[in-house]
């Protein structure tokens, strides 16, 4: 026997029943709130920067301060590296040594640079700082003073970049707080990889001790 088969009933779609003044409505005007921006732009002159973006004055000159610290450090190592170099010291391997420290703080500056021009602010580099020439030291030796020198240096750029960075958060710029962020990071390691060659340095003499420690940076670097 044949029955007629029977409609079936599916219950009501919970998202065919939501009442249309419940579903979410995205009001994103993009000619309208670019305008603003637009206008901006339409008035730039060709000496402005067409990229900058909630880019601080304040920010922009802590950042070409940052620059012209890195570049003095930089000038400072690089003195330490002729002094070191010189046939009447002869340890090589530091004067090797404080010249990649010279090279690493001037990509510094380099990198704050580039950073400076990609958020739109105009770098203004300053005068360099007389360095001295001499760093024998009568008590201490040339050595353990160089590198406590250079563990001062360290700590002093780790206190600059971490103003540096109070004045991003100071001016609710994440982007830049990110990169100052990473730099800090790097400076901390460096201080503590300078603290740990003066450690080194007060445990040895001025003389054998320093020409043996001149050697461990020669075997660091892999050289026979």
């Amino acid at each position: 026997m044949l029955y007629a088969s029977q409609p079936v009933t599916r219950p009501a779609s919970k998202c065919a029943a939501t009442k249309k003044s419940e579903e979410l409505v995205v009001d994103f005007r993009p000619f309208e709130e670019v305008k603003p921006a637009l206008a901006t732009v339409e008035k730039a002159q060709p000496s402005d920067s067409f990229a900058r973006v909630d880019y601080t004055p304040t920010l922009e000159s802590a950042i070409n301060e940052q620059i012209n610290i890195e570049y003095n450090i930089s000038y400072v190592y690089h003195a330490l590296h002729s002094y070191f170099d010189r046939d009447n010291v002869a340890l090589p391997n530091i004067a090797k040594y404080f010249n990649e420290q010279s090279l690493e703080e001037r990509s510094h500056a380099q990198s704050l640079i580039r950073y400076q021009n990609k958020r739109g602010g105009r770098v203004k580099l300053h005068a360099l700082v007389g360095t001295q020439s001499e760093f024998d030291h009568s008590e201490k030796g040339d050595a353990l003073y160089a590198f406590e020198l250079a563990l001062s240096l360290e700590k002093l750029n780790f206190t600059k970049l971490w103003r540096l960075h109070d004045v991003a958060v100071q001016a609710n710029d994440p982007e830049a707080c990110n990169y100052i962020e990473d730099m800090l990071d790097e400076q901390a390691a460096d201080v503590k990889t300078a603290a740990e060659y003066v450690s080194q340095l007060r445990r040895v003499d001025k003389g054998l001790g320093v020409y043996v420690f001149d050697k461990t940076f020669q075997e660091e670097d892999g050289v026979a």
